[in-house]
């Protein structure tokens, strides 16, 4: 696919919009069933690529991308009407008479280009809130993960129409070049690096983005915690994927009264739930490729594993690992993505919160705590996107709130509503009445002029 022909697909798109029957809710919804139904059909076809690139489990596919795609586009399908009426809203007495009522549109041509560690997911979740507000879509899978890639590819094509969504594929060249187009909305997903290239573009067109990026999320244990709980539920929610998850605990924030407790725990859960042998279990991810495999090994220093730290280059697999840390260690300079637990530990809260809000905003935080007083502490006072008590990465999995983070984690949001609001431009419009003008906006200004004014503006 050279540049000419994505050129041309995009202009396509761009003059489409201005006539384009797809805009229509109603063309929207049967948009999204058609997606619906064609996802059911491909269900294998995409568990079968998720395999190949991920090593992914049928279950851990469908739980943590085809199942939360699907419920996105049950609820978009749902409340996308809704969502897109026009509000009718209060008018100020001073503006007599008129009425007043914001119209949700969509911004017209959208850029989205979408990571390779849930590959389905966050190409297809952004899609789904992006057609739901009317637009048109270039979409940019990555090409770490071409199983995946092509599998898209190959939806997209089924199911729309070119000039409402067209996939590019290719690596950082078709990127750039997509970046040097005139689009009206940009959603990326992807590291900080290169979040920052694609505001830096996008700000040179003044074009608004949303950035769904990263950052090392802790995960807090005070001495109150359910530590069997805790351990389980941080576990599941770190080793998911191999560890490759943007909202993935980074790093155990622990008291030093449960310390050695919680280790023995998650030494515990970590054989439950992947055996003694990780590695040769075939539902335990592998790592993308050798590039992400070499990053994580480097930093396993066998004087400060706890548990774990085997790995197999042949397999691109990593046990699930357990390290004691400091805030010195190399580990805990960047985020980690991959299945490596750094734990360090802190003798109170206050200490806790300076410390997390001496780094960059985190995507994710997360709380094990029985103390009601020491969950809100925490939940107020330190900054971070969003995340859960008690439990780990689920506050992704819903339509009913939106998920993104803050400054160097993300900027905007999406899922649900939110994602609807993030692909749309709301016009806020007054429709004024020609059978009154009232006279006091108008020169010349007088007494009685400014006494009516003051009337109504106060």
């Amino acid at each position: 696919m050279d540049k000419e022909y994505i050129l041309s697909q995009f202009q396509v798109q761009k003059e489409h919009l201005l006539v384009s029957e797809l805009r229509k809710v109603k063309n929207r919804i049967k948009a999204l069933k058609l997606l619906q139904k064609n996802i059911r059909l491909m269900e294998d076809e995409i568990c079968d690529a998720l395999k190949l690139d991920l090593n992914k489990s049928k279950t851990e596919a469908y739980m943590s991308e085809i199942g939360l795609v699907l419920s996105e586009i049950s609820y978009m399908i749902k409340h996308c009407k809704k969502f897109a009426k026009v509000k009718r809203v209060h008018t100020p007495l001073a503006q007599f008479a008129s009425k007043s009522y914001v119209m949700p549109c969509p911004y017209g041509s959208v850029l989205i280009i979408s990571p390779w560690n849930y590959p389905f997911m966050l190409s297809i979740e952004p899609l789904v809130d992006a057609i739901s507000a009317g637009n048109s879509v270039i979409l940019k899978p990555s090409e770490t993960s071409i199983n995946v890639s092509n599998v898209i590819a190959k939806l997209i094509e089924k199911t729309f129409p070119p000039e409402q969504v067209f996939v590019v594929q290719g690596g950082r060249e078709k990127c750039s070049f997509l970046l040097d187009l005139d689009f009206d909305y940009i959603f990326f997903t992807g590291s900080m690096r290169v979040g920052k290239i694609v505001l830096q573009k996008a700000a040179e067109k003044y074009i608004p983005v949303t950035l769904e990026l990263g950052g090392k999320s802790p995960c807090i244990v005070d001495e109150t915690a359910n530590i069997e709980l805790a351990a389980k539920r941080i576990v599941f929610g770190k080793f998911l994927n191999c560890g490759q998850t943007c909202v993935a605990p980074d790093y155990i924030y622990c008291s030093s009264k449960i310390k050695d407790k919680l280790i023995r725990e998650l030494e515990k859960q970590i054989v439950l739930q992947y055996s003694d042998n990780p590695i040769n279990n075939e539902d335990y991810p592998k790592m993308i490729n050798k590039k992400q495999f070499d990053a994580n090994t480097r930093l396993i220093n066998e004087k400060n594993v706890i548990f774990g730290g085997k790995h197999s280059e042949e397999k691109l697999k990593i046990e699930p690992t357990l390290l004691n840390s400091t805030f010195d260690s190399e580990e805990m300079q960047e985020e980690i993505f991959g299945p490596i637990l750094p734990i360090v530990t802190f003798e109170n809260l206050d200490e806790v919160v300076k410390k997390v809000n001496s780094f960059n905003k985190p995507l994710a935080l997360y709380c094990f705590s029985s103390s009601k007083k020491n969950q809100d502490k925490i939940m107020t006072e330190c900054d971070f996107g969003g995340g859960c008590v008690n439990d780990t990465i689920i506050h992704i999995a819903t339509s009913n709130m939106g998920f993104g983070g803050l400054k160097s984690s993300g900027i905007g949001s999406y899922h649900g509503k939110k994602g609807f609001e993030t692909f749309t431009n709301y016009k806020s419009i007054v429709n004024k009445k020609t059978w009154i003008d009232l006279p006091m906006r108008y020169q010349p200004y007088t007494k009685a002029k400014h006494k009516m004014i003051k009337m109504f503006l106060k």
